[in-house]
């Protein structure tokens, strides 16, 4: 954003127009912390300035990107996970990808989400800074950090998980992939907890969402299951949340639109948490 009056403090979001807006995407840079199970994000100029210049002096540089749907700060869609061959509501998954994309519970059905937002600080409710490495994140961490902020967890909220694991994206690919180590995360009981609350969609601080266990990978992952196959819940994941966790706002306005990319099974975000100044 831009315009008078903006504010860049870490801990005040960016202050315009009576609002804070918290920018919860992370930066897509060749090289970042991302999935090894997706295409690799690429970034080029087959372009310079200079490489052409117009008759009156003017030159235009441009890009190259090629990149997974969920590399960076992405949403799942129902279309990316099945289960003993079915998607959500039992749709064939092999008969729903044929042609090359998924028209059915493709990311191009997520519509753009305007939302009541809730940051569970499971660390904060822990006495933690960060969460231990491999920690499963249990309904009663769940239900400690909402007693602990004074909020409810309702029917269409987007509830946002943060474990602390987010501080190490910036230090190392290994150091925030786990692969030695593991991530924490809600498992499969977290994520009947959120299901059960019947929440629009989920989302960590996390390159998984989920737990992931020392050296496992993803070899296995229940609440992807529990949450895109049983329930019909999106889940984002590699969300920024540590600047929203520090400002202590624990309920806004969340707002998130994926690319309209027809039949893929997700789409990089830059999603926002949006609360009133002052």
């Amino acid at each position: 954003m831009s315009g008078a009056g903006r504010s860049t403090d870490p801990l005040l979001g960016v202050v315009q127009a009576g609002l804070r807006v918290f920018d919860l995407g992370r930066p897509m840079f060749v090289g970042m912390p991302q999935s090894p199970n997706h295409p690799q994000f690429w970034h080029t100029l087959p372009r310079r300035h200079g490489d052409m210049v117009r008759p009156d002096g003017g030159s235009a540089a441009n890009d190259l990107i090629v990149t997974g749907t969920h590399v960076g700060t992405h949403i799942d869609a129902l279309a990316h996970v099945s289960h003993d061959g079915r998607l959500h509501g039992g749709a064939d998954a092999a008969a729903a990808g044929r042609g090359g994309r998924f028209t059915e519970h493709g990311v191009h059905t997520i519509d753009p989400m305007l939302r009541r937002g809730v940051l569970l600080d499971v660390p904060a409710a822990l006495g933690l800074e960060t969460c231990e490495p491999a920690y499963e994140i249990s309904p009663a961490d769940l239900d400690a950090a909402a007693e602990r902020q004074r909020v409810a967890v309702g029917a269409g909220d987007v509830v946002l998980i943060r474990s602390g694991w987010g501080r190490r994206f910036d230090v190392s690919p290994d150091d925030y992939l786990g692969r030695s180590s593991g991530v924490p995360g809600v498992g499969e009981a977290g994520a009947r907890w959120l299901a059960d609350r019947g929440v629009l969609a989920a989302g960590a601080d996390t390159i998984a969402f989920e737990r992931l266990g020392p050296g496992a990978g993803h070899s296995l992952l229940p609440a992807h299951r529990v949450l895109l196959v049983e329930a019909g819940i999106y889940i984002v994941e590699a969300l920024a949340l540590e600047e929203l966790a520090a400002a202590q706002v624990h309920e806004f306005t969340f707002v998130l639109v994926p690319m309209r990319i027809v039949g893929a099974t997700g789409s990089p975000v830059r999603p926002l948490a949006v609360v009133a100044d002052g």
